[in-house]
């Protein structure tokens, strides 16, 4: 983390004791050479396993930061590409790498698209929504996606309790929660939230369909099962109106 391209420690305490949406303007810059970036890993491997699940056309990269997702839509997507976020700083830096990108500074919770899309993911931005607000975040999901469109997203097995992984988010979450009880504004970022039970529950309550599919270059724990999984939630298939052909951004 504390690398010369990356964020100091002040650097980082002055963005944790601000809002959600400051504190990622504040770190835009440098960002990409923190751990909190996705892995290009862990995108190479879900590009791979996407490959196996299209066509797909247009694409949308929900809560997109930098732009790192959105090199996984252009390798699976043949047309439209687009990113929305919140954070004005994060999509600077993801327009600067992805020029040919729409992107659209909006709250995820209100995504301001109606059905333009074939495929939607997202990448390492669940840890900000409360649980009680997955549901709406889905529903906007569905919204935005085109009959028969797909959200997928990566779900990492959880650590086994009681190891070193398991503390480390264990008190990171407890950490976050004292936080926000002293302090305002408050920095939504839980590690422990997102329990795939409940987010499928959720998704389907949506209305998605859902599976799961290994993310199979990513590797397999000593009991066999998958190191990662794909969320997979389709969209019922519908009679498509003029409106699910253009996009609203």
């Amino acid at each position: 983390m504390f690398t010369p391209q990356g964020p100091g420690l002040r650097e980082l305490t002055v963005q944790a004791l601000s809002s959600v949406e400051h504190g990622y303007d504040l770190l835009a810059e440098k960002f990409d050479a923190t751990p909190f970036r996705t892995s290009d890993r862990l995108l190479d491997a879900v590009t791979r396993t996407l490959e196996t699940l299209g066509p797909f056309d247009s694409g949308l990269d929900v809560c997109c930061g930098t732009g790192a997702g959105l090199g996984v839509l252009r390798a699976v997507c043949a047309g439209r590409v687009a990113g929305v976020d919140f954070s004005t700083g994060m999509l600077a830096e993801a327009r600067r790498a992805h020029p040919d990108a729409d992107l659209v500074r909006a709250d995820a919770l209100a995504l301001p698209f109606g059905p333009a899309f074939d495929l939607a993911v997202s990448f390492g931005a669940f840890g900000h929504f409360l649980p009680e607000e997955q549901r709406t975040l889905f529903e906007r999901v569905h919204s935005s996606l085109r009959p028969g469109g797909t959200f997928a997203f990566p779900l990492p097995a959880p650590p086994r309790v009681g190891s070193r992984p398991y503390w480390i988010l264990w008190g990171f979450d407890a950490a976050m929660r004292v936080r926000n009880a002293l302090w305002r504004p408050p920095f939504v970022m839980y590690y422990r939230t997102f329990r795939l039970a409940d987010v499928r529950a959720r998704l389907e309550a949506a209305g998605f369909d859902v599976s799961l599919v290994p993310v199979e270059p990513l590797g397999r724990r000593d009991d066999g099962s998958p190191a990662c999984r794909l969320v997979v939630a389709r969209k019922g298939q519908g009679c498509p109106t003029a409106a699910s052909r253009v996009y609203r951004g």
